[in-house]
């Protein structure tokens, strides 16, 4: 794999490239899953604009081997116009697998044919070395996204917010940070509505572009965490609907499913053992010792209307969740039917399972 300075573009030349015309090949790469599958979204939106003319298809799961790919590129179609195929899982390929079946095929995209190459990268799993230069030997782009160290998120802010038209110095961007949470894409909404906010005044004339510590702290939003609090609070309660709600929401600003997850086992697992020891008679005082007063009642009440294996099961289904969104069992025959899904649609379901 390419490394990420020899192939990061800044997001307006990215954004201009992917709009003038659709590419024979893309390796859309990194560990800032939220702003991959906004691309992936932008990218089929860009070839569905072309309505009849073009036709889109998905490899996922099993079928999102280099192998197939290869294949499903040599194969003919008979549709008319563009061709655009859309392959997920790519930093689970092995490096042989790809040298050997697939860069090949790379060099002979046929006409009117775009393969993207989807890879969610983290710690060691990556797109394999090799892939970045065939995809631009034929004429592809590359495109990285990986998430900004939380020390330079104060930096990297500024810089947005100057793309944006907005002025913000260094006092301004740490309170950003520290309001708003450290993911980028919330970051990056938060700044986009700054600069709406900040482009006309109430009366229709133009207002100064530059913040300060006190505007920001002021205009801007408070950080999701309370909301990943209470997806895991709904899902506790049962409450399906709410849990939907709050899911979407958090979704829609930026939010990680793995951050998601990580709030919703915690929440589970803090119940159920509190749900075991009420079984056991413990007083409540020494249940919720430490907690907020408030926090100790709701948190009582639920779990004293939640039942144990409800969330058990709810466990059982956070758990295969977590293991479907890092590529599924390692044997196809163990693998769940919602293992090829792609991650919403996947918690979804498993919100369905937990909240029943």
């Amino acid at each position: 794999m390419a490394s990420a300075s020899s192939t990061r573009r800044d997001e307006p030349a990215q954004r201009a490239a992917a709009a003038a015309e659709l590419r024979p090949a893309y390796l859309i790469h990194g560990d800032d899953h939220a702003a991959i599958a906004e691309r992936r979204a932008g990218l089929r939106a860009l070839a569905e604009k072309r309505g009849g003319a073009a036709s889109v298809e998905v490899l996922e799961g099993d079928a999102a081997t280099p192998a197939s790919v290869a294949q499903t590129l040599a194969t003919m179609t008979l549709a008319l116009g563009a061709r655009v195929i859309i392959v997920e899982g790519v930093e689970r390929w092995r490096r042989a697998d790809a040298e050997r079946d697939l860069l090949p095929a790379l060099a002979s995209i046929p006409p009117q044919t775009t393969l993207a190459l989807f890879a969610r990268e983290e710690q060691r799993a990556k797109a394999p070395e090799g892939i970045a230069k065939a995809v631009e030997r034929a004429g592809g782009l590359i495109v990285t996204h990986m998430t900004v160290k939380p020390w330079e998120l104060a930096r990297w802010a500024r810089g947005q917010a100057a793309r944006l038209g907005l002025l913000l110095d260094g006092a301004a961007a740490q309170a950003l940070v520290a309001q708003v949470g450290g993911r980028q894409q919330r970051l990056l909404r938060e700044l986009e509505k700054l600069a709406l906010e900040a482009d006309v005044s109430g009366d229709g004339r133009r207002a100064p572009a530059a913040l300060d510590a006190d505007e920001v702290q002021r205009r801007a939003a408070h950080s999701a965490q309370w909301r990943a609090y209470a997806l895991a609070d709904a899902v506790l309660a049962g409450d399906r609907r709410e849990a939907v709600a709050c899911y979407v929401r958090l979704r829609e600003q930026g939010e990680s499913l793995s951050g998601l997850i990580y709030a919703m086992a915690r929440r589970l697992r803090e119940a159920l053992e509190l749900a075991r020891r009420m079984e056991r008679g413990q007083p409540t005082s020494e249940l919720t010792r430490g907690m907020p007063a408030g926090a100790a009642k709701r948190l009582l009440a639920d779990v004293s209307r939640a039942d144990p294996e409800r969330l058990r099961r709810a466990l059982i289904a956070l758990a295969e969740l977590e293991l479907n969104t890092r590529g599924g069992a390692p044997l196809s025959g163990a693998r769940s039917p919602t293992a090829a899904m792609d991650e919403d649609s996947a918690a979804l379901l498993a919100l369905a399972r937990m909240t029943r």
